[in-house]
């Protein structure tokens, strides 16, 4: 069983943050300060309000990302996870994740009302009880269980003010290739964060790519996620984001899961 264990925590890790995990927004969105009280060009202030209103008008979408996760070992050498993973959102309440990296994968699911966590390769799940809105969770599952989605911040009721929470400066750099996009590149600091953002230019302003820099962390590490294949929809089936343990599938708590995915992603060296 130790064994099994070992290969559904490596894949939960893909899913599972180091606190603190580089997310942008340290606090509560409703404590968020426009940025445009802050030092912020106002060609990024209205691009980064622009992608927040398209991204909060999709009722219900799903899309890809590629991510890679950084950590400096205390030799000061810095080592990449890659993880690929497919996300759907149905507002308000509504969220799946599938996540699939080098050592296994993992998928979380989310229906208004539990919370879950399972691994397909080692059979073993974890489940828990969750607020009943997006926000909420999204926030219970940072903070209370040190799980997160990728590029969390953007899926968000109101993005722009979970990512201007910290801001206090924010200026336009350009338009630049993300793949088969052209997209209008963003960069912005906070005290705790410094972060990118790429925005598509086209008639939904979308993000292409998210890059946050973790400011006091020991080697300052990153954090980047490419998003593909926006698709919004009408709606999912009920059975996207409902779990059904299998018969035979193990249960783990969430404790414990919890404190086993933070061992898994500490550097060793």
């Amino acid at each position: 069983m130790r064994s099994r264990h070992a290969w559904f925590i490596a894949g939960v890790a893909l899913v599972a943050s180091a606190a603190p995990y580089p997310h942008v927004t340290q606090a509560q969105p409703a404590a968020a300060q426009p940025a445009a009280q802050c030092a912020v060009e106002p060609k990024a202030d209205a691009l980064l309000r622009k992608m927040s209103t398209d991204l909060a008008d999709m009722k219900a979408f799903r899309f890809n990302t590629d991510s890679v996760m950084e950590v400096v070992t205390r030799q000061g050498e810095r080592i990449q996870g890659i993880a690929e993973s497919t996300v759907w959102v149905q507002r308000p309440n509504k969220l799946r994740v599938d996540r699939m990296g080098p050592l296994g994968g993992a998928t979380v699911y989310y229906d208004g009302s539990t919370l879950s966590i399972y691994g397909k390769r080692d059979n073993l799940y974890a489940t828990t009880q969750a607020p009943d809105n997006l926000d909420a969770t999204i926030d219970f599952a940072r903070d209370q269980l040190s799980l997160d989605a990728p590029g969390a911040d953007l899926l968000y009721g109101n993005p722009y003010a979970a990512l201007t929470d910290d801001v206090v400066s924010g200026r336009y750099l350009g338009i630049e290739p993300v793949g088969d996009r052209m997209c209008h590149h963003l960069a912005f600091r906070g005290n705790e964060t410094d972060w990118q953002l790429w925005v598509e230019d086209g008639p939904r302003a979308l993000p292409c790519r998210f890059v946050i820099v973790s400011k006091h962390e020991t080697g300052a590490p990153e954090f980047a996620v490419t998003t593909s294949d926006w698709s919004p929809a009408p709606g999912f089936s009920p059975e996207t984001f409902a779990f059904e343990p299998p018969p035979d599938a193990g249960k783990i708590g969430f404790v414990a899961l919890k404190d086993m995915a933070r061992g898994a992603q500490q550097p060793r060296r």
